[in-house]
């Protein structure tokens, strides 16, 4: 059995710093090794405890959490997870976070809610695994990049998975396509209201259309569609005029909206006239489907192990036969205009 994880818990309420401590103390795989209330406090404790993973409120008083996030990935990087509010302004400030560099984030829970913080002790486990490089940040583009002028969009759908490190490789990946990109759907795992806070940043970042998925909406040349977190799983139906369906169904893999769900919807609505791809993300979630794209005729990719954040998601997808092909994150966007561009002589 490997050592436990080391963990420093940053917050500036007392309260929320024993709420932590006592959910990551309850898994025997974690040790939560020290407690500070602001940044100035936690800096001296990464210096004296050397912890493998640290959770950073983003709102705390002397420095806020983004601006010391910078300084930890500036000078001594590490996985750090973002704890925020489920508020607009949270969501804004953690997406920010995860693009700086942070593993991943967890919200703040509401009074009264059954399990707080979720699977926050298994991300700070697989936090403590991850053979990430912590010493390059990805840094945002300001300006979304010019439409591909000769592109040519075909009559395919993609469908794309993440989760864990998926904020930095959707932005990645859709930052290639074009203004006219094939329609586009996506299932990433985020807390509630984080969904629309990221689809907004998505839409400045890109040159298609971004936007949250809702019931009914039609899918488009040159738009994309991110399904909403917490209580709703995204497929996609309607044979002659294909649309998104949010649904009412329990987690599937833990998670709502989960990926096998769209993969599955993609596979029988779309068949050979998709492309599937699977992103960085813990667990196995989009496996499954990846799979039944593939035995539908449906293209698919994989994101390679060297530039996951965390190779669950891509791994169990690979060794299911899932994937056509592996490819480095900074690859996949290329390819997939590839799989969907139109034929000379006419459309696929």
């Amino acid at each position: 059995m490997s050592a436990p994880a080391r963990v420093l818990v940053v917050d500036d309420s007392p309260t929320m710093r024993g709420l932590i401590t006592a959910v990551l103390s309850s898994d025997p795989e974690v040790n939560v090794i020290g407690q500070a209330g602001d940044a100035l406090e936690a800096r001296e404790a990464i210096k004296r405890l050397n912890p493998d993973v640290v959770t950073l409120d983003i709102e705390m008083p002397n420095m806020n959490g983004l601006d010391f996030l910078e300084k930890i990935m500036t000078l001594r990087p590490m996985p750090v997870i973002m704890v925020s509010t489920m508020t607009h302004r949270g969501a804004e400030a953690t997406l920010a976070a995860l693009e700086i560099g942070a593993f991943d984030c967890v919200g703040k829970p509401a009074p009264g809610e059954p399990r707080p913080f979720g699977d926050l002790a298994e991300k700070v486990k697989a936090a403590a695994r991850t053979q990430r490089q912590f010493s390059q940040p990805a840094a945002a583009a300001v300006t979304p990049p010019p439409a591909v002028a000769d592109f040519r969009v075909g009559r395919k759908i993609v469908a794309i998975g993440s989760s864990t490190g998926g904020v930095e490789a959707l932005i990645a990946v859709l930052q290639k396509f074009p203004a006219n990109c094939p329609p586009t759907v996506i299932t990433q795992h985020m807390p509630p209201t984080f969904t629309r806070s990221f689809a907004e940043r998505l839409n400045r970042l890109c040159a298609p259309v971004v936007q949250e998925a809702t019931d009914g909406a039609r899918l488009e040349i040159g738009k994309i569609y991110l399904a909403p977190g917490g209580e709703r799983h995204l497929q996609v139906t309607g044979a002659s005029a294909p649309c998104c369906r949010l649904v009412d169904r329990p987690p599937v893999n833990g998670h709502r909206p989960s990926v096998d769900v769209l993969f599955d919807s993609v596979a029988e609505l779309a068949g050979r006239n998709a492309v599937g791809v699977i992103l960085t993300g813990m667990g196995r979630d989009g496996a499954a489907g990846l799979l039944k794209m593939r035995h539908a005729g449906a293209r698919t990719l994989g994101q390679n192990e060297k530039t996951c954040v965390v190779y669950g998601m891509p791994r169990v997808a690979h060794e299911l036969g899932a994937v056509e092909q592996q490819l480095p994150l900074s690859a996949i966007g290329e390819e997939i205009l590839k799989m969907t561009a139109a034929r000379k002589e006419g459309t696929e």
